[in-house]
């Protein structure tokens, strides 16, 4: 008879039958689609209705989808709803730039060269600095980083399981902050701000993607010091001593390696030259002219393909010094490599647009977020109370569905307008849904990289399972979450700026 597992044991368990049972994203969308459209034929003949909150004395009913109008603008939307998807084309594009830097081998050898040369008594301090780093390259991080960190421990006689949690916790737990913008910013942020345009359109619009950028760049140190504390004094203690034999040296970089950092440099430093050269003087073309002509302005209406440019500009360089990239063959093919690994997401951007279309069209949102807030303000639940539950919220959801941008392109349409009525911004809603996010990815066994890191686990531990991983990272997950979360409040309470013209209240 085996061992009665306890309750830790069983609640992991549990997540795991329920979050199995979910379906995939894409279905997961489909659904909620269907749903929609019943919800918005029945809904339409109680003949809800309510004043608009941006336009004062006109009165928005639901619309009903499947009535012969409605069906009407099922079909004939269909592709501008996909092709419309907030997301679909900045992602895309970043991914782009990103992709060459990824496939020519500048962020692996950026993250090894990094985490090697940090002096031994600040090797986990480097490690997480470098996971949280790792998310300007969408995922790579998961795939380099924890092994590396694995085996850097190993090398210098600490547990390799703690330096692979140190490095899972800095590029899982600290994925919403970074020094530089991401594809995350911009995934999200698209999302943010059609969320937004329910309520205020003219507001919306003013918005950008770059809304939270402040935050995150204070956020990279919190973490870090917090990852480097966990691990210190909680994981490695509980860990103990190392006793296995697996051993491994962690290669040094190249010489051809560092040449090609060294050029991939250079042309980071021109780069961003010819950039200040197009933004920084009286005149110049993607300058503003109002009081601020940095934020309002067509640089900051264009960070995407400014993004990429600074990703694919190094990576080429890298490439072409390393000999991985020989010729406008080699480009175009790593291009196509790049694109290709996004065809999942591509097929999730058609069934998503098509439930956030169908949502919008209906004044399901509008209506949703009219009566939520009164809702709210009727319980007293507003200004800080309120962030924590909807922390809390999407903390628990993040245990079930692991894709950020799946979950926010199904809460934004809901909560940002929510929110915004009771005088919140849609930056700091995103914001609070950034942290709550990130902070429980470690512990979600539905995670789309869990199963690797317990792959690259069971190198040190032939026993690593589910349960070990998670409650290994829970002390990571627990105090990114209670850190990071007082860190906003504190952030509300002094009303600093989130990030370029992004207020934390919205008037």
């Amino acid at each position: 008879m085996g061992k009665k597992k306890g309750l830790f044991q069983r609640s992991l368990d549990g997540i795991e039958v329920v979050g199995n049972k979910l379906p995939h994203p894409v279905t997961l969308f489909a659904i909620l689609a269907l749903i929609v459209l019943l919800l918005s034929a029945g809904l339409s003949q109680l003949g809800i209705s309510v004043e608009h909150p941006g336009e004062e004395g006109e009165m928005v009913e639901i619309k009903n989808l499947l009535n012969a109008e409605g069906i009407q603008y099922i079909f004939s939307s269909m592709t501008d709803n996909f092709i419309g998807f907030a997301p679909l084309g900045v992602v895309l594009v970043t991914m782009l730039g990103i992709g060459i830097a990824e496939r020519s081998g500048l962020i692996s050898a950026l993250l090894r060269g990094f985490v090697l040369s940090v002096p031994k008594r600040f090797i986990t301090l480097g490690l997480v600095f470098a996971g949280i780093m790792s998310s300007v390259a969408s995922d790579a991080g998961y795939v380099v980083l924890p092994p590396l960190g694995a085996l850097l421990f190993a090398a210098v006689g600490r547990h390799p399981l703690a330096g692979l949690a140190a490095a899972f916790a800095g590029v899982s737990g600290g994925f919403s902050a970074n020094l530089l913008l991401s594809g995350t910013d911009a995934l999200l942020g698209e999302l943010t701000i059609a969320g937004a345009a329910v309520i205020d359109p003219v507001y919306a619009e003013g918005m950008s993607i770059a809304m939270n950028y402040w935050f995150i760049i204070v956020s990279v140190f919190i973490l870090t010091l917090i990852g480097t504390w966990v691990t210190e004094k909680i994981v490695e203690p509980r860990l103990g001593e190392y006793k296995g034999e697996y051993r491994e040296k962690v290669e040094n970089l190249t010489a051809i390696e560092k040449k090609g950092l060294i050029w991939s440099g250079v042309s980071v430093v021109v780069g961003l030259i010819l950039a200040a050269l197009l933004i920084l003087p009286e005149g110049a073309p993607m300058r503003g002219t109002g009081d601020q002509p940095i934020i309002d302005s067509p640089f900051m209406d264009s960070l995407v393909p400014i993004i990429a440019i600074l990703f694919f500009i190094p990576g080429l360089a890298y490439g072409m010094v390393t000999k991985a990239i020989k010729n406008d063959k080699d480009v175009a093919n790593q291009l196509s490599d790049t694109m290709a690994s996004m065809g999942m997401f591509i097929v999730l951007a058609f069934t998503a647009g098509q439930f956030v279309a169908y949502f919008n069209e209906s004044n399901m949102g509008l209506v949703l977020g009219v009566y939520g807030a009164e809702f709210l303000q009727s319980i007293n639940l507003t200004g800080i109370p309120l962030v924590l539950v909807f922390i809390i919220i999407a903390a628990f959801i993040n245990i079930f569905i692991g894709s950020a941008s799946a979950k926010w392109a199904m809460m934004a349409p809901v909560f940002v307008p929510i929110m915004m009525q009771l005088g919140y911004s849609p930056e700091l809603t995103q914001m609070a849904y950034r942290i709550a996010d990130s902070s429980t990815n470690i512990i979600s066994p539905l995670m789309t990289y869990f199963a690797i890191i317990i792959a690259f686990a069971q190198k040190y531990d032939k026993k690593m399972g589910i349960g070990t991983l998670v409650s290994t990272m829970i002390p990571y997950s627990m105090f990114f979450l209670v850190g990071w979360t007082i860190m906003l409040i504190v952030w509300m309470l002094l009303g600093i700026e989130l990030g370029p013209g992004a207020p934390i209240l919205y008037e």
